[in-house]
């Protein structure tokens, strides 16, 4: 799979990136420095370019950017984006509104959104534990599974509708607090479904 992760230069994008790599998918990284980009894109063994150029012709954008900034990236990248699906991988940690980040992302981009891998942490990415993925488009969540089935070492899980963001948007608050509390790296596996 040919994958950007805009925000690729960052902990979690660059874990992931590595992840990725090594799993054997063609990754960009993306960032608003190319130069950055590039150096990043050497040293993990991937494609390195500003956002814009980054995200063209690829399969799936990780938009993996602060939470801060993820919807207005999103807005920035709209026509480069064009209907190349998005995977939302941010998390606020203070809930606003009654729309989760990736609803607010999908909004401002008009490429498919789903929303992932809210319970993995960069320090996590290639461990034992499962990946959640949710969204409306078929074809966008399908790519987003497959990519979270290869960043973590357990199964990737279809977590319903992009509404369900909100949800599974909340869960990084609950493992940030757990890891907290146990000076731990925890991750969520799911038990009963084969």
């Amino acid at each position: 799979m040919k994958v950007a992760i805009v925000g690729g230069t960052g902990p979690f994008g660059s874990a992931l990136a590595r992840r990725l790599v090594a799993q054997g998918d063609d990754v960009t990284i993306g960032s608003r420095d190319a130069a950055r980009a590039e150096a990043a894109g050497e040293e993990l063994g991937a494609a390195g370019a500003a956002n814009e150029d980054a995200v063209r012709g690829v399969d799936l954008v990780v938009l993996a950017v602060d939470a801060a900034a993820a919807v207005e990236t999103a807005r920035s990248l709209k026509d480069a984006i064009a209907a190349t699906p998005v995977l939302s991988v941010a998390s606020e940690l203070r809930v606003r509104g009654e729309r989760s980040l990736a609803e607010r992302i999908a909004a401002e981009v008009d490429a498919p959104v789903a929303a992932g891998l809210h319970t993995v942490a960069a320090r996590t990415v290639g461990a034992e534990q499962d990946a959640l993925v949710c969204g409306d488009d078929e074809r966008a969540k399908e790519l987003a599974l497959e990519l979270a089935s290869h960043a973590v070492a357990g199964r990737a899980f279809d977590a319903g509708p992009l509404a369900n963001a909100r949800a599974l948007e909340g869960l990084t608050g609950v493992i940030v607090a757990v890891n907290k509390k146990h000076r731990a790296h925890a991750g969520v596996r799911l038990t009963g479904v084969e």
